[in-house]
């Protein structure tokens, strides 16, 4: 017979899995009511409690997670120095783990960490992560996780992010302004929020001032740079090409400039171009990269500054947050003459 789980009680008992936690501990932020409630569920299913993750749990690694999609984007070389400068204080040691965009490897990495081999988790969620089962599964083993940059709404967690939406309308809103008339937009992925919401942004913008919205000019790309590299080629061949492209993700600028180079398309009076990125090297850049710079090194300090918070049980009880930190409009030679 499966284990039954915390989160297994919580389902049954439609309750939070911190509220069952903390009503099988006694603790007096319960009430006497509901303690019996859980009790009885508990025992009616036969729930067991796993003394050795317990007793893991009694002790302390000094060790937190860093779960990213990769480490060659910037951004996240950037949030990780944030992130350092706040837990090497406390004595904690950073474990960066890469999920390489990958769902599966996702899974594996948190599925280690439930043995106490971490006390806490920093995270950004895979390109191709939908689901939260194995997020979860670990916040269910009592080990803290919080998000920065990419999320999942539906986990209840701290979350620190940017305003993504406002971004993705401020870079299409500069290209019109710089008299582009058709828009792309290059994506990674069909489920990240950060992606949907700089998307929708771009969208509105687009309403805004009254240009047509067309479905074929948004481009999903790949974690393949030569696939990104051909169908941003077939973009920029069509008959209606566009004029202006706004692309969600730092990998894409060397896409894009590639194919512009080798279309012999000249930036930014054949094609305006702006881009989600930290690259420090993007004034250096032939021409010069607009961008949308995010606070890196100030989200990886928020996100660590927080989980340690839930380490010290100084927010226990307390509803969790989404801390928004903004973005800016950095305007260079790819789309201003």
């Amino acid at each position: 017979m499966k284990n039954v789980t915390i989160r297994a009680l919580a389902k049954e008992l439609n309750l939070s899995v911190s509220t069952i936690s903390k009503a099988l501990r006694d603790s007096y932020e319960i009430s006497e009511e509901t303690k019996q409630r859980v009790l009885e569920v508990a025992n009616r299913l036969s729930y067991t409690p796993n003394p050795y993750a317990s007793s893991l749990r009694g002790k302390k690694s000094k060790n937190i997670a860093v779960v990213i999609p990769e480490i060659a984007d910037s951004f996240f070389a950037i949030a990780i120095n944030g992130i350092e400068a706040v837990v090497k204080e406390k004595g904690y040691h950073v474990l960066i783990c890469l999920t390489h965009e990958s769902f599966e490897n996702e899974k594996a990495i948190l599925r280690e960490f439930g043995s106490g081999r971490v006390d806490g988790v920093l995270m950004s969620v895979s390109s191709e992560t939908t689901s939260c089962e194995h997020i979860c599964d670990l916040m269910d083993k009592e080990v803290p996780v919080v998000f920065f940059d990419r999320v999942l709404d539906e986990v209840d967690t701290d979350k620190i992010v940017t305003n993504d939406f406002e971004s993705g309308y401020a870079a299409t809103r500069h290209l019109v302004e710089k008299g582009c008339k058709k828009i792309a937009y290059l994506g990674i992925s069909k489920s990240l929020a950060i992606s949907n919401n700089r998307m929708e942004g771009y969208k509105k913008a687009l309403a805004d001032h009254h240009i047509p919205f067309e479905a074929s000019d948004i481009v999903l790309c790949t974690n393949d740079p030569a696939y990104n590299i051909e169908i941003v080629k077939e973009l920029l061949q069509r008959k209606k090409r566009p004029d202006g492209i706004v692309a969600s993700v730092e990998k894409l600028t060397t896409t894009v400039y590639l194919a512009c180079n080798e279309l012999q398309l000249v930036i930014p009076q054949q094609l305006r171009i702006v881009c989600f990125s930290n690259l420090e090297i993007a004034t250096i850049l032939h021409p010069s990269l607009t961008t949308i710079t995010q606070p890196a090194f100030e989200m990886g300090k928020s996100a660590a500054t927080v989980l340690l918070k839930a380490l010290d049980k100084k927010n226990n009880g307390q509803p969790k947050k989404q801390l928004v930190i903004p973005s800016t409009l950095i305007i260079r030679g790819s789309s201003s003459i």
